[in-house]
């Protein structure tokens, strides 16, 4: 009998306190703090406008071997890893599909990807494909994939391999239980020991946006605005006042 590990969620405090700010500003100050790999770079959102935040479920998919792996679709269903992956949603979690970048296999179909819905997930991101996507449109889970295809998950050359251990989706290491969050700019990374220090570090590093945004619908200086410059604070500083009253 095939057993797999369940992952060790953060609190959903620190996941909505996370959740509050934009991938960009996410990539770039994790960067300042010295993690600079944190963009899964492949897949990309199918679900335009949705965002969502949430810790990682995680799959690895290998080469095929047939030797290891020989069984068609729904030959002895326990066997296919890909299953035990969903069996450990909860509400809010995000699966991780590190499926090496093909384009051929469909990780998940609309059956699987219901379960997920029904589950309380949020959605997928997978290194590769999924199948039956006019159907998995409707469902409201939010989906980050490199494409779509009419193959199943093996039907190709690669098979499930690991559920909930390390994975490298899309060139970016991801740990089961790490925060994910994706938007329409992409999808981040973001590491449990070092989440805390990102949500102090966002606002120092991009509290001016609004400030700014304002400023240049106005026709102000790019070059004073934007970065915020040391002479445009005290400016920034009396905006800040008045919209604490």
């Amino acid at each position: 009998m095939i057993q797999t590990v369940d992952i060790q969620r953060p609190s959903r405090e620190l996941i909505e306190q996370v959740g509050v700010f934009g991938t960009a500003n996410i990539a770039s100050t994790l960067y300042k703090l010295g993690i600079k790999n944190v963009l899964i770079s492949g897949p990309v959102s199918q679900s335009s406008g949705r965002k969502i935040v949430g810790p990682a479920l995680t799959l690895q998919f290998m080469p095929k071997r047939d030797d290891i792996y020989g069984e068609g679709e729904y030959v002895d269903p326990e066997k296919q890893l890909h299953r035990h992956a969903l069996y450990h949603a909860q509400e809010g979690d995000i699966v991780v599909v590190d499926a090496r970048g093909d384009m051929r296999s469909g990780i998940f179909g609309e059956m699987m990807l219901t379960y997920l819905k029904g589950r309380g997930g949020q959605g997928i991101v997978v290194d590769g494909c999924i199948r039956d996507w006019p159907s998995v449109k409707h469902l409201g889970l939010g989906v980050w994939t490199r494409g779509f295809t009419p193959n199943f998950h093996t039907q190709a050359e690669i098979m499930p391999f690991a559920v909930n251990t390390p994975v490298a989706c899309g060139g970016a290491l991801v740990m089961p239980g790490d925060i994910i969050v994706a938007d329409d700019d992409g999808v981040v990374v973001v590491p449990i020991g070092i989440a805390q220090k990102l949500i102090q570090a966002v606002p120092k590093e991009y509290g001016w946006e609004d400030f700014t945004k304002e400023q240049l619908l106005k026709g102000g200086d790019l070059r004073v605005y934007y970065p915020l410059s040391e002479a445009a604070y005290p400016e920034y500083e009396d905006w800040k006042k008045s919209r604490a009253k």
